[in-house]
C-alpha cells in the first residue's frame, strides 16, 4: 500500500516501513482502516523490493518495520517473507519489526497461513495482538493498545513462549 522511506514512528530510530494491503480483523479504531481492502495501493513485485532495499542501506536506517493491513494475513505471508528473506540475505545489519493482530503463539504454532510460521522466523520484534479501543493507550510505545505486546522473536522461538522485548 506504502513505503515510507523516514519512519521515526514504528520502531526505534529511523526506519524503512512498509505498510501492506489487507486486513481481515477490522478493529474499531483502526489507526489505518484504509488499508483494510487488500486490492489498494500498488502492485509490490521485484523492482519495488529493491527500492526498499536501495533505501535500508542507508547508514542512518536502523531497520524495516512491515505494518498494515496485516502482514500476517495468509494472502499476504507469501510476499512478505520473500521480502524478509530478500533483507537478510543482503546481510544489510538490519533489525526487522513487523506488528500483527494475531498472536505469538497461535503464529509460532502454525495456525495462521502456510508461511506465517517460517515468516516469524525471519523477525527481530513482533508486536502482536489486535487493537482494542477499550484498552487504548497513547503513552504506550510503538503499540496502540495495552493488550498488544513487543516481543523478542528470536529468544521466544528459542524459549518455546512469549518473550517480551526488553529494551524499546
Amino acid at each position: 500500500m506504502d513505503i515510507k522511506k523516514v519512519d521515526v514512528a514504528n520502531g526505534p530510530g529511523v526506519r524503512v516501513s512498509l505498510f501492506v494491503s489487507g486486513c481481515p480483523h477490522h478493529c474499531p479504531g483502526c489507526f489505518n482502516p484504509e488499508s483494510w481492502d487488500f486490492g489498494s495501493g500498488r502492485p509490490f513485485g521485484q523492482a519495488r523490493v529493491e527500492d526498499l532495499v536501495a533505501m535500508l542501506k542507508e547508514p542512518y536506517v536502523k531497520g524495516l518495520s512491515l505494518l498494515g493491513g496485516e502482514p500476517f494475513a495468509p494472502e499476504n505471508q507469501k510476499a512478505v517473507l520473500d521480502l524478509v528473506k530478500q533483507v537478510r540475505d543482503r546481510k544489510m545489519g538490519k533489525d526487522i519489526w513487523c506488528w500483527t493482530g494475531y498472536l505469538f503463539e497461535d503464529l509460532a504454532a502454525g495456525k495462521v497461513g502456510d508461511y506465517g510460521q517460517e515468516l516469524l522466523e525471519h523477525l527481530d520484534v513482533l508486536v502482536d495482538g489486535p487493537f482494542l479501543l477499550d484498552k487504548k493507550d497513547l503513552s504506550l510505545r510503538f503499540r496502540g493498545s495495552s493488550n498488544q505486546r513487543v516481543i523478542d522473536v528470536p529468544r521466544s522461538l528459542r524459549m518455546g513462549t512469549a518473550q517480551l522485548q526488553l529494551e524499546i
